[in-house]
């Protein structure tokens, strides 16, 4: 049941340090940190999670956790000296996203965040909606079946838990104020199976129909653009995939594409008023993605493309205005994160903030975009510091700190990233992260940590702070997170190259990318592999396949029997779809008949015996994704063979922790477990 904060004891705690920290560097000045960093400052809740303007610009929502152990809604009124609102606030769980709905109504889910991932699999986010003063609070989305406290008001029109937030339309002639879309979701085969937009009121909970005729039938994902018009519906089911498009002109949806799940000629990224659809689309021999618009009357993306980052895939987003939806530019991250605008006045006020702010991505968004009294929302970070708000009022040319994302973190403290281009053993491209300890140099190599990502077909690094990678450097390692082939972000070859490669040449670059950094002199002998899911089951086949370089391991929630991950067991729940198992893996992981040797070649279970280092193995006892019966039946292989691991397993945890106590406990755990194997320098 969701409890309300009590308003007196929640302003006097919240709003206090709010305001106390407005001026975050003499903040972060009465803190002395200690010779070594706790452990728990680097998994705390952030100070601030999000943050957005209201359309107007006048005000400034905030979800923070300061001033308690929940993270709550407030909002602060820009035109009345920074006055601080409580908006939304509960003791037994979490607002993790919200939006404007107008200027005076907002949108928002919850989460338990101190019940671990494991709660997912009972309770849906839901959707509330309040007053930026915290009135008219009304439930809109069920949380499954969760009771709410009604406080009195009526809650006639509540929507069942399997409805989700699609769109909130910009105020404008023809938009009905207070309405937002949502999607109700039908789910079959462990996947989501069609997804119906439909028109929410935001104060009554009143739904109505929204013109959907003619529409594909089964549509899995939409994009609307700032009316809250559906523009865009893609299907997939049996393998393949589809793309359907009506502009603002037409009166019935036609087709653009259709084709196998993996030969999509591009991908939908956002729609403007004008009736334009920007796509990304793969372009050369490695295949970089590009961003481009859509050529209706040739029927494919158009050349040359508006925006490409050469060896990396275009990762980001087109930026548009609220008033007329035209694009102002677009936001990318390569080597990091940038923003090209295109808008001139944009232009100025980006060099302005990066000059005021020197050596930091300085992320903007933007009310009233480009006007002489436009109001920037500032988010200014580093590889060293996770970041710190501002608002820049550009009528008074005033930049006014708001407060730190994260709570005693000093940037002094930290190790920088740094991303390095290699070549693997066959000369491929290889993307390496290094994450380097204060003081490390060239020629004075450190005991090392080569921390390999999960997915795998996902891109992990970034030039940003990261709590793990920090983590491990304050306690004297290096730290390696190889791009091995399979990541995406770096061009489809190099996405591709991955497929069946499970243990194979994946896991010669993840090797490569430690050889490197040793001859370098950046790394020494003694060195750990690490990683979670598919970066667990790398680093057991690390230890299996190259035993020479890795003095121990730590896996955790890792799949280790491919058989089990691409077949699925009677006896064991997981939630990957029966399509998945038919149609994607068996092309991405290898077929469990005409591969079955390679697979079991590849096996950290079948192959247990070969497994001599140190391990610590954790799982979380609510994991679907990866459940727990694949931890369980290695750790009996490694039993029998005489070399039992350490073992830790987490109850209510899924794929991945959530809580900041199992965080917190398994971060001391490996600290521990690395400091027996390898020798840290302080």
């Amino acid at each position: 049941m969701l409890q309300k904060f009590a308003k007196q004891a929640w302003r006097r705690r919240v709003l206090g340090l709010l305001y106390g920290c407005l001026m975050p560097w003499v903040c972060s000045a009465q803190v002395t940190a200690p010779a070594e960093i706790p452990v728990e400052r680097f998994f705390q809740y952030p100070s601030i999670l999000e943050a957005k303007l209201s359309p107007s610009g006048k005000k400034l929502a905030l979800t923070t956790s300061k001033g308690g152990t929940r993270v709550g809604l407030v909002v602060l009124d820009l035109a009345n000296g920074y006055k601080a609102m409580r908006t939304g606030g509960f003791s037994d769980a979490d607002i993790v996203e919200f939006d404007w709905v107008g200027e005076n109504r907002l949108v928002f889910s919850v989460l338990d965040l101190a019940a671990g991932g494991g709660q997912d699999r009972r309770y849906a986010p839901g959707l509330y909606a309040v007053n930026p003063d915290g009135a008219d609070l009304r439930q809109l989305v069920k949380r499954q079946g969760t009771p709410f406290v009604r406080d009195g008001s009526s809650f006639d029109h509540t929507l069942e838990w399997n409805h989700r937030l699609l769109k909130v339309p910009l105020p404008q002639e023809g938009v009905l104020p207070d309405e937002v879309v949502v999607g109700r979701m039908e789910f079959g085969d462990k996947r989501l199976h069609s997804m119906t937009p439909l028109w929410l009121n935001v104060r009554t909970g009143r739904t109505r129909s929204l013109e959907l005729r003619g529409a594909p039938a089964l549509a899995t994902d939409w994009l609307f653009d700032s009316k809250g018009q559906p523009r865009v519906a893609m299907t997939q089911r049996d393998g393949r995939a589809a793309v359907y498009w009506r502009g603002p002109a037409d009166t019935a949806w036609r087709q653009l594409a259709e084709n196998d799940v993996f030969k999509m000629p591009f991908t939908p990224k956002t729609v403007d008023d004008a009736g334009n659809l920007f796509v990304t689309y793969s372009d050369g021999p490695e295949g970089y993605g590009v961003l481009t618009r859509f050529d209706f009357a040739k029927m494919q993306p158009q050349t040359p493309a508006l925006v490409s980052a050469p060896g990396f895939d275009f990762n980001g987003s087109v930026l548009l205005e609220r008033a007329s939806s035209r694009a102002l530019g677009v936001r990318l991250d390569t080597d990091g994160e940038q923003t090209i605008w295109f808008d001139e006045s944009m232009k100025r006020a980006q060099a302005f903030i990066d000059e005021r702010l020197p050596g930091r991505v300085n992320r903007i968004s933007c009310r009233r975009c480009g006007a002489e009294d436009m109001v920037l929302l500032v988010r200014s970070f580093a590889d060293t510091d996770p970041g710190k708000l501002y608002l820049y009022e550009a009528e008074h040319k005033r930049l006014q700190p708001i407060s730190p994302v994260m709570d005693g973190i000093d940037p002094r403290q930290m190790a920088r990233v740094d991303l390095h281009r290699i070549k693997a053993r066959d000369g491929r491209d290889l993307p390496v992260w290094l994450t380097q300890p204060v003081g490390l140099k060239a020629g004075q190599p450190v005991p090392t940590v080569v921390l390999v990502h999960g997915g795998p077909w996902i891109r992990i690094g970034h030039w940003q702070w990261q709590p793990m990678e920090q983590f491990l450097a304050s306690r004297g390692y290096l730290v390696i997170s190889p791009e091995f082939r399979g990541s995406t972000g770096y061009g489809e070859a190099h996405y591709r190259a991955g497929w069946k490669q499970w243990g194979q040449a994946m896991q010669d670059d993840v090797a490569d990318a430690l050889l490197w950094a040793q001859k370098e002199g950046l790394a020494s002998s003694q060195a750990c592999i690490a990683g979670a899911s598919y970066g667990g089951y790398s680093t057991l086949m690390g230890l299996i396949k190259h035993p020479e370089l890795y003095r121990c391991g730590v896996a955790w929630v890792a799949v280790t029997d491919p058989f089990l991950y691409l077949k699925g067991s009677w006896w064991v729940e997981d939630n990957l779809s029966d399509s998945g198992r038919r149609h994607l893996l068996p092309q991405m992981v290898g077929d469990v008949e005409k591969d079955a040797a390679m697979l079991t070649a590849n096996s950290p279970l079948a192959q247990a015996k070969q497994i001599k280092a140190p391990l610590l193995l954790a799982f979380g006892e609510s994991d679907l994704r990866v459940p727990i019966a694949h931890g369980e039946r290695l750790r009996a292989a490694l039993r029998e063979a005489g070399r039992p691991p350490e073992w830790v397993s987490y109850a209510n945890e899924a794929h991945g922790w959530r809580m900041p106590s199992t965080q917190v406990d398994f971060a001391k755990r490996v600290e521990k477990f690395l400091g027996q194997h390898l020798k840290a320098q302080p």
